[in-house]
């Protein structure tokens, strides 16, 4: 598996599995196919509600820890935050059944971002987490962040995908050393993305589905990819993207796609927000 180098010195695969939006009840079996399947990073989120699966599998795996890269999210914490914080990694640490995470990620921008920070800097400085980063961070929140802390993100995971591409941003987060991970990378099927005339016609050259070719241009600029499935073939599929590699001219017509906007959610809209800004986790 190829990897990426965080600005911490750590390696993280280049693609992973990812469990969002998988029932807990199916968690456990599909990450055992997808850790048999030969990925090594698996991304879950204490949002997700199924962190004690992902801890079952792993477990019953009995791959060696070192062999795994293990990701999961804090939630939006009030005042006092660097407190809850360190109780609800504890909470995630305890689900997991791990004795640390390799990347654990501020969920949203929102709350007391600056105190969950902190908590997380400390978390960071034990050693129970190996590196920190946020997800869903637009420029300005970034770069504000970046600017008046002492441990920049190592990663950002926000949406990315053909139609929203996040180029420049890219760019920009590369400049401060940030790794950029992209969620939603099929867009969950959004714009007939499996249907693209484009990504079909690229796709027959290599004799490679659309979802292959997406996975294969995001790897291919250096973005970190988490697709999810709950079925075993296209586990396979997904993971055997690093035989083949696109042409500038095929980059190029990809970039066409770009729309510039998510096909989700703003987080700058102040009813999104709101409604996060609700949201309360069972701890």
């Amino acid at each position: 598996m190829q990897t990426v180098t965080l600005d911490n010195g750590a390696r993280m695969p280049l693609l992973g599995f990812g469990v969002y939006q998988i029932p807990a009840e199916d968690t456990e079996r599909a990450v055992s196919e997808a850790l048999a399947a030969g990925y090594r990073l698996l991304d879950t989120a204490a949002a997700y509600g199924n962190e004690e699966a992902v801890g079952r599998a792993i477990e019953a795996s009995g791959i060696p820890r070192e062999e795994l890269f293990v990701t999961t999210k804090l939630w939006v914490q009030d005042a006092p935050a660097e407190e809850n914080t360190k109780r609800a990694f504890e909470t995630s640490l305890a689900k997991l059944r791990l004795d640390y995470v390799d990347l654990y990620l501020m969920h949203q921008p929102f709350g007391d971002v600056y105190g969950q920070w902190r908590g997380m800097e400390a978390l960071n400085r034990e050693g129970v987490t190996k590196a920190i980063g946020v997800a869903n961070f637009y420029p300005d929140r970034l770069i504000d962040l970046v600017l008046n802390n002492e441990i920049t993100p190592a990663v950002n995971q926000i949406e990315t995908h053909p139609f929203f591409q996040r180029t420049e941003y890219q760019e920009l987060m590369r400049e401060h050393g940030v790794q950029l991970q992209s969620w939603g990378g099929f867009a969950e099927g959004r714009n007939d993305l499996f249907a693209n005339p484009l990504l079909a016609e690229i796709g027959k050259e290599y004799d490679k589905s659309v979802a292959q070719v997406v996975l294969r241009w995001l790897t291919q600029r250096g973005v970190v990819a988490i697709p999810k499935s709950v079925r075993a073939e296209r586990m396979a599929e997904n993971i055997d993207v690093f035989d083949f590699q696109l042409t500038d001219e095929q980059m190029a017509a990809i970039a066409t796609l770009d729309t510039g906007s998510s096909l989700f959610f703003d987080h700058h809209d102040p009813e999104m927000v709101a409604w996060l800004a609700k949201r309360r986790l069972n701890a």
